[in-house]
């Protein structure tokens, strides 16, 4: 269990994830174009993140906004549809097998559009 579990606050979540990272107040507060010491202070539990920064937050620690607010435990979870427990075997491997089709059009999107803008050039 992780410093953020043990502690749920969400300056407590912050600051484990943040640590977990190995990157200081500081080089947050950079990535979010912030004042370090409103980190410092999220940290303490003085001030809370607004809900556009506790998504940039979610992104920055790959974890869920859910995780963060300390209302699930598990940083990666899949909430939708029961949680992964409940997933049997063929489910899992067809949602992998739509995950990389979803990859492979965005792959495929992507190459097009940079075609698209060189031809454009």
């Amino acid at each position: 269990m992780s410093f953020a579990q043990r502690n749920s606050s969400l300056g407590n979540r912050i600051k484990g994830l943040r640590k977990d990272k190995r990157i200081t107040q500081r080089e947050l507060a950079q990535k979010l174009e912030i004042d370090h010491t409103t980190v410092s202070k999220w940290e303490a539990d003085v001030y809370e993140p607004d809900a556009a920064t506790l998504s940039k937050l979610a992104d920055i620690f790959r974890v869920s906004t859910d995780y963060l607010l300390g209302r699930v435990n598990e940083e990666n979870s899949l909430s939708f549809f029961g949680g992964p427990e409940k997933y049997t075997p063929d489910e899992i491997a067809e949602m992998e097998a739509a995950l990389e089709r979803y990859r492979e059009m965005k792959r495929r999107a992507a190459k097009a559009a940079a075609s698209e803008k060189d031809s454009q050039q």
